[in-house]
């Protein structure tokens, strides 16, 4: 067990790690980009990765606090999906209504994870940089052209 300050070290190593290793790599319009906090350009729609226990994870978020407006998000994505996965070249999860509890609210996401990894065990992040990095930049070559449909809601 870990005191809070070792594993914020801990964190942050990994995270600095996997920024290093994504910064090499210019984005699918060949601009360097913050892959760690990426900037998709429109309110409330998220990029997001993470490693909560023995699971990392990294998905499409949408956080819209209106409904209605986050339901329109997530239909326009649907109407994407076929596209989505093809560049992904793996099917995600598709949750419409996901409760938050930290937040206490209900976002909708895209996601993927995978079990049994943690960032406590060094021998365990190449395999989540493996897991993360590839995808992220799929979700940036996907987005590079999938952004231009979510104009309208804006």
């Amino acid at each position: 067990m870990y005191s809070k300050e070792e594993s914020a070290v801990i964190r942050k190593k990994f995270w600095t790690a996997l920024g290093r290793h994504l910064s090499s790599k210019p984005s699918a319009e060949g601009l360097k980009v913050n892959w760690l906090n990426y900037k998709t350009g429109v309110k409330h729609l998220f990029f997001r990765m993470d490693i909560i226990k023995k699971e990392a994870y990294i998905g499409i978020e949408l956080h819209h606090p209106d409904e209605g407006i986050r339901e329109l998000f997530f239909e326009q994505f649907l109407e994407l999906k076929t596209y989505l996965h093809s560049i992904l070249e793996e099917e995600w999860i598709w949750d419409e209504e996901y409760y938050q509890e930290d937040s206490n609210k209900y976002i909708s996401r895209i996601f993927t994870s995978k079990k049994g990894l943690t960032i406590f065990n060094q021998e365990h992040w190449p395999e989540l940089i493996n897991f993360l990095a590839p995808r992220m930049r799929k979700l940036d070559e996907f987005w590079s052209d999938a952004k231009y449909s979510f104009d309208a809601l804006k």
